[in-house]
């Protein structure tokens, strides 16, 4: 038996055929075996004699009512029937796996994001895993991933929420912009000081703004952003159309035609972007699977999108808060 495993025929030996040697050997016939399988009976036959020209010994002996097995198809059997079992295993296995990462997540994230981050975001999602079917709230309040109404939230914020668990993705550069033609219009700002004398496009109950540049000790009130609102995306169409100067995140610029950054040397603190799942659920393969794809293709589409600042010397981002 030893000369038989060390023979070199068995090096490129096909470990499929061992199930056709098994049908063959239960069913006490080659057409039986065929009719169970579902398979033709020459194919059948055909891979048996593949299978005892790679072992160079006969498996069964043809007889008028079948086959009979021969001592070295006695020999091997066990083996087979347990390579067989493992197969099966391994087969449910892989079902469970697949139904593990195969179902709904509830996404929620703000509308700019919604519309201009997440969107080739999702598309690797669906490339590395079509099983997982995704529902994308649009929505700035983080209340919904509390009251369990989405199931991961991609956030401008740091939760702070006790009952959430999440990581910082990467800081998300504001830059002041304007489209071209507003810029042939108008002239370009050369200080942060030039914006006074221009139009400029504002939030409406968001104060933000108004908030930054009192900090910054410059005096633009309400009055001077002559078109406001509180829409994020419709926002940045107003300063795609020309209205005036804007401030938006720099990932959002390719989305804007024409949209051209000003004032570079004007320091915006940036948006920091923040994953969060609830604890709760964090330990559903699901969900932490969809997870672990956001964390890694976001940061990707950012740093493909527009500058993202390097982390202090010995930061990791993904390391700020617990991990789902």
């Amino acid at each position: 038996m030893a000369s038989t495993l060390n023979d070199p025929r068995l090096d490129g030996f096909d470990w499929t055929l061992v199930r056709s040697f098994l049908a063959v050997l239960d069913a006490g016939s080659m057409s039986a075996a065929a009719k169970r399988l579902g398979a033709h009976q020459p194919t059948l036959s055909r891979q048996v004699a593949m299978l005892e020209a790679q072992l160079g010994a006969p498996l069964f002996e043809r007889t008028g009512r079948g086959t009979a097995p021969t001592a070295m198809a006695l020999a091997i059997a066990d083996d087979a029937r347990a390579m067989q079992e493992g197969a099966e295993r391994l087969r449910h296995r892989l079902t469970r796996a697949r139904a593990e990462t195969s179902g709904d997540v509830r996404i929620t994230t703000s509308q700019v994001a919604a519309s201009y981050l997440l969107p080739p975001v999702l598309a690797a999602l669906q490339a590395a895993e079509p099983g997982i079917r995704v529902e994308l709230v649009s929505s700035n309040q983080i209340t919904n991933l509390l009251r369990r109404e989405a199931d991961i939230a991609v956030r401008m914020a740091r939760p702070a929420q006790a009952s959430l668990v999440a990581r910082k993705l990467a800081d998300l550069p504001i830059v002041a912009c304007a489209h071209v033609d507003y810029l042939a219009r108008a002239g370009t700002p050369h200080t942060p000081a030039d914006l006074i004398h221009h139009r400029l496009v504002g939030y409406d109950r968001d104060d933000a703004l108004v908030r930054g540049f009192a900090s910054a000790g410059l005096p633009i009130g309400r009055e001077q952003f002559f078109v406001r609102t509180d829409d994020q995306v419709a926002y940045g169409r107003l300063v795609a159309a020309g209205v005036g100067v804007g401030f938006v995140a720099a990932y959002n610029l390719p989305w804007l035609p024409g949209v051209v950054p000003v004032l570079p040397g004007m320091r915006i603190p940036p948006l920091p972007c923040w994953l969060a799942v609830h604890r709760e659920i964090r330990g559903n393969p699901l969900v932490r699977r969809t997870f672990d794809i956001l964390a890694e293709q976001i940061p990707r589409v950012l740093a493909g999108a527009g500058p993202v600042p390097r982390q202090e010397a010995g930061a990791d981002p993904s390391r700020e808060d617990d991990r789902p």
